[in-house]
């Protein structure tokens, strides 16, 4: 008998829980008549454009139902819903209550549509606690917004930065991508056995004194960009090439190329922008006989992700596919680095639940701080850079460790800098061309983090049963302003020489 009033008791108490976290069902809700109408799109984008004035920041879940409502109404109707018992329960599997939690929401937003979930559910993650549902009704969000088990809450395809015409800059246009190819200055290289150009940036960071300890070699690099292009025989069949040999690379594609929200066929693995092929150029590119640039760690193993179309991570597609290309590396043992020079200076949960799951899966993870015109003055590191989970790099000129690129981006969770302007002439990193036997220029934050997912490369591989927290500290004690960080700059120019030694 005292077993089974435990019992009951014990039901009881998660009873109340439970109903205390969420809205009464019976409840009415009622807008007020000057909030019936959603926002323009431009009164959307002057309200955030005043959160950044004032405060350096925007977020989703400190705006007002009626804002939230009408972001999700003016654009694509979706949102995103990433849910659980407190705010770090980003995972599936964590706890047995999350499917019911699920199944509560659903029924919310069942009440208030008066629809079904087959008419407005598009998808459910299998790895994080998050869904993706179709909003028509400002009812609907209130009432969401009352569920004590919402971690968060935010548009799933609003283009802020697009809507602004914004310009963000990785190589030579403004969406980051180009096909492009370059004859390099003399000036910017040095030819090595078997007949590779040494970017004059790695001699800035003693990377190549840093070979004779260690090239890579069983380390896998994962980079989240926009794929890898088939025409560069050096990122494909030639991998192997010179004096790189015994590595794999392979290439996969989580971007789906749709106006569709519940389209779900990718459009492969292959780079159609350019900024991928050159990240994964800096980070592995071997060291040829083909006289084309190296890459930091050219005996290291790549695994690319064509995750979106662009740098600029917004739009439904992308930030799903950067989401799905996390979740499919924190998933992959191989894998223990991953590097993603793309980003949003507005945060999306999907994404940072992405990186969350990487994360714990004992990912290395580098992200870029930020390239850009419109933005660099007042914006300071961009996301997901400025997540914990992330180690930030942005990119400074040369012969210095505290000024910036003329496009990059600085503040307070930098981490590592790498000097990729030249103080005379202004050129950049040389990197393997798009097209096969052809080279390139690239620069900003992002040629940067691929340069430090490199030397990461390095030092793990120097000490293979390293955690990620020991070579992240050998990185931060191989740096310039070691042990006290710069305000803006992190610790500054990593030394990868003695980062191996």
């Amino acid at each position: 008998m005292k077993k089974i009033n435990l019992i009951v008791g014990i039901l009881l108490v998660l009873l109340v829980t439970s109903c205390s976290k969420e809205e009464t069902s019976n409840e009415t809700i009622v807008i007020d008549q000057n909030l019936k109408n959603p926002l323009t799109i431009g009164q959307i984008n002057a309200r955030i454009s005043a959160s950044f004035e004032n405060k350096n920041s925007f977020d989703w879940n400190q705006v007002t139902n009626h804002e939230l409502w009408s972001a999700i109404f003016q654009e694509s109707k979706i949102a995103t819903i990433g849910f659980g018992e407190n705010t770090n329960d980003f995972q599936r599997n964590t706890s047995p209550k999350n499917k019911s939690i699920e199944n509560q929401i659903i029924a919310i937003i069942e009440k208030y549509e008066g629809k079904g979930k087959d008419k407005f559910l598009v998808s459910a993650d299998p790895y994080l606690n998050l869904i993706d549902v179709i909003i028509e009704k400002q009812e609907t969000v209130m009432a969401l917004r009352k569920n004590g088990f919402i971690r968060y809450f935010e548009p799933s395809d609003y283009k802020y930065v697009t809507n602004q015409n914004v310009q963000y800059r990785s190589s030579s246009s403004s969406s980051g991508c180009g096909y492009e190819s370059s004859a390099l200055s003399s000036a910017d290289y040095t030819t090595i056995t078997p007949n590779a150009k040494v970017p004059w940036t790695f001699y800035k960071h003693n990377i190549p004194s840093a070979w004779n300890y260690s090239t890579g070699k069983g380390i896998t690099i994962g980079v989240v960009d926009t794929g890898l292009s088939t025409n560069q025989s050096l990122l494909n069949t030639n991998f192997n090439n010179g004096n790189s040999s015994g590595r794999t690379v392979s290439s996969y594609g989580t971007y789906v190329d749709s106006i569709w929200p519940w389209s779900n066929t990718t459009d492969g693995p292959n780079d159609q922008c350019g900024h991928g092929t050159s990240m994964a150029s800096v980070a592995t590119a071997p060291r040829n006989d083909k006289g084309l640039p190296v890459g930091v760690a050219y005996n290291a193993n790549l695994i690319t992700y064509r995750a979106a179309s662009n740098v600029i991570l917004e739009g439904y597609h992308e930030q799903n596919g950067v989401k799905n290309a996390f979740t499919a590396l924190g998933n992959n043992s191989n894998v223990k680095i991953i590097s993603m020079s793309m980003g949003n200076i507005i945060s999306s949960g999907k994404i940072s639940d992405g990186v969350k799951y990487a994360y714990s899966k004992g990912k290395l993870i580098f992200c870029a701080g930020g390239t850009s015109t419109s933005f660099t003055n007042f914006v300071g590191v961009i996301f997901p850079a400025w997540m914990p989970e992330a180690v930030a790099v942005t990119g400074v000129k040369e012969g210095t460790s505290n000024q910036r690129c003329d496009v990059c981006h600085s503040g307070g969770e930098i981490e590592f800098t790498i000097q990729m302007e030249r103080s005379a002439t202004g050129n950049t990193v040389p990197v393997d061309s798009y097209y096969d036997n052809q080279s390139d220029y690239v620069g900003g934050s992002s040629v940067a983090t691929a340069t430090t997912a490199g030397i990461a490369a390095l030092v793990w591989s120097k000490n293979p049963s390293w955690t990620r927290s020991q070579v992240l500290n050998k990185m931060r004690q191989s740096s310039t302003y070691y042990p006290t960080k710069n305000s803006s700059y992190g610790y500054g120019n990593i030394n990868a020489l003695l980062a191996v030694q």
